[in-house]
Parts: C-alpha cells; sequence; structure tokens
C-alpha cells in the first residue's frame, strides 16, 4: 500500500484511514489518494456516509509532510483532485463525513477535520495550526475555517501562535462533538454513521447542500434561496416519494423504505 491510505466499506459507508509512520504526514502521494477516495464517495450512490481516520494512537496526522516537499520541490503543492489533502476544496461534497481523531491533528491534520460535519476526536487529540512557525500560512482552509467554527479572537490566537486545544476544551467550544477514550473515536463515528444511514439520502444531500449554500446569508436571503428553486437537492427532495414516505410510514407503524439517492 504505497500511498498510505486504507479504504474500506461497511454498510454503505466509506471508511478512509491514513497509514503513514510515524505521523501520518500526507505528501502528494496520499493527498492524491484521498481526493480520488473521496470524488468516487461523492459520485457513488451506494455510498452515504464516509469516515475519515488514522493508524496509530499518537498522530491523526502531522499535516503536509515537510521533509518530503523540501526534498522534492517541483511537487510540493501537488495536492491533486479536491485540494490538499483531497477534501479542503472539494466544495460540492454534499454527502457527510465524519473525522475520528485518535491522536494529534497538527497543521493540515487539522484542516482535515475542519472540512468534516462532525469531528469524534479520543481524549488524547490535540488541535493546532503551527503552520506560522514556519514560515507559511494555513492556506488548506485553515485561515478560512476556524474563525468560522470557534471564536474570532480564539481562531486568531491559535492562527498567529500556534495555540493548542485539547479535545475537551474543543468540545467545550463546539469544535468537537464527541469525546471519547483512547481507541474509541472509530467506534464513535461508526454510530454516528449508523444514525446517518436511518435517514433519507435525498433529506440528507438536502440539509448539507442548504447550509452550504446559504451558510453565510442572513436567514431572510436564506429562506428567498431555499423557497426560490435554488437549492437543487431540496427541489429534488421534494419531487421525489421520500417527502411523503416519513409520514406515510409513520401512519403505517413500520418503518420507513427510502428511495436511493
Amino acid at each position: 500500500m504505497t500511498t498510505g491510505l486504507h479504504r474500506a466499506v461497511e454498510d454503505r459507508v466509506l471508511i478512509l484511514t491514513m497509514d503513514r509512520p510515524k505521523a501520518n504526514a500526507i505528501n502528494s502521494g496520499l493527498s492524491k489518494a484521498l481526493g480520488e477516495a473521496f470524488i468516487a464517495y461523492r459520485d457513488d450512490p451506494r455510498l452515504r456516509c464516509a469516515i475519515i481516520t488514522a493508524a496509530g494512537e499518537k498522530f491523526f496526522s502531522a499535516g503536509w509532510d515537510l521533509k518530503e516537499a523540501a526534498e522534492n520541490k517541483d511537487e510540493a503543492e501537488d495536492y491533486g483532485p479536491g485540494g490538499f489533502a483531497g477534501i479542503t476544496e472539494l466544495f460540492d461534497l454534499d454527502k457527510p463525513v465524519i473525522c475520528a481523531v485518535n491522536g494529534m491533528a497538527v497543521g493540515g491534520g487539522f484542516e482535515i477535520a475542519l472540512c468534516c460535519d462532525v469531528i469524534v476526536a479520543e481524549e488524547h487529540a490535540q488541535f493546532f495550526l503551527p503552520e506560522v512557525k514556519v514560515g507559511v500560512i494555513p492556506d488548506g482552509g485553515g485561515v478560512f475555517r476556524l474563525p468560522r467554527r470557534v471564536p474570532e479572537s480564539l481562531a486568531l490566537e491559535m492562527l498567529l501562535t500556534g495555540r493548542r486545544l485539547g479535545a475537551e476544551e474543543a468540545r467545550g467550544l463546539g469544535l468537537v462533538n464527541h469525546v471519547t477514550p483512547k481507541g474509541g473515536a472509530l467506534a464513535k463515528a461508526r454510530e454516528i454513521a449508523a444514525d446517518i444511514l436511518e435517514a433519507s439520502p435525498k433529506s440528507i444531500r438536502a440539509v448539507k447542500q442548504a447550509h452550504r449554500l446559504t451558510r453565510d446569508m442572513g436567514v431572510e436571503q436564506a429562506y428567498g434561496k431555499l423557497r426560490g428553486g435554488a437549492i437543487p437537492a431540496y427541489e429534488r427532495l421534494r419531487a421525489s416519494k421520500d417527502y411523503w414516505e416519513g409520514a406515510a410510514a409513520f401512519a403505517a407503524g413500520r418503518a420507513p423504505v427510502w428511495e436511493e439517492d
């Protein structure tokens, strides 16, 4: 496995495991492999949720492989499809991604987590962006996404100093959804994925797309976009059998049977 990525499918859930000892640092090969995997997930109607995690116990990911980048300057920023790690610029991924953080999420490793819809972290996990200390910035989206996920003053401190967040502090700020004992993040991520699988896949896609297309709008403007037919996944849901299936199943006292996405 030369790319450092394991792929597995469990009951319509794609599980991606980064595996590049010692710190799961991401090089061009792994970034491209992740991009191919996330695009395949986006386009495969059989897959309804994805989990990204990593091998080992100390590092989720140390981010971009600086040593390899320094040795191969011509390919230093050849991230491949989807931008860094295949997800930071994959803006049309309207399917859920859960991040199971099993250790330190450093730099680009943290930026991967910031792209995900749900973050589960083990109790020893840490999150930080040390890029300014090595003469770059978190341009894998950290400089944009972090201020949207935690208070701006804290985000700027983290961006300017490399300040670390522990798992419990991150949960207190709403950045992390769940904290588990060591070794428990992937199991919790699987539980969340199982809950997602019970929902209409069209509804899940409509929620993600509506959020993506309106997140920077005021509520009135967002309603205008929704009611004006400018959210295709919502229109597709309303035109489908799923839109009434939940009510019909409730009335009949049975489990809903959803259409394929």
